[in-house]
């Protein structure tokens, strides 16, 4: 009986061993990215500013988003369309130019993502 073990018993839950933990990450990591629209109200979705590497110039990011990038370019399509700027999509990522922080919270909530 290992520590964990000991652990699980002195609280009375089941402790899982690493290989099912091991099980889990890898049935999540090869699950299929699903579009944006799925991901709604499930995830938090962060919204932050960055002004690192961009000759002093700010630019919003959304990160954590989880779907693929035929998706992730619509939703960011949607959103420049929507706050009159350029940007860009990819790697989970969408880039906003210029400092739009809260009105993306917004649009973002009014399409029923959770965000922070």
């Amino acid at each position: 009986m290992d520590w964990k073990d000991q652990l699980g018993a002195a609280f009375g839950v089941d402790v899982p061993t690493s290989e099912e933990i091991a099980a889990e990450r890898a049935a999540q990591d090869n699950a299929p990215r699903g579009d944006a629209l799925q991901q709604q109200g499930r995830e938090v979705v962060h919204v932050v500013i960055e002004r690192k590497g961009r000759a002093g110039k700010v630019a919003t990011i959304i990160v954590d988003l989880k779907c693929d990038d035929e998706a992730l370019k619509v939703l960011a399509s949607q959103l420049k369309q929507q706050l009159g700027v350029g940007g860009s999509a990819r790697g989970g990522e969408i880039l906003i130019q210029g400092d739009h922080r809260d009105r993306v919270m917004q649009i973002l909530r009014s399409k029923g993502f959770k965000v922070k």
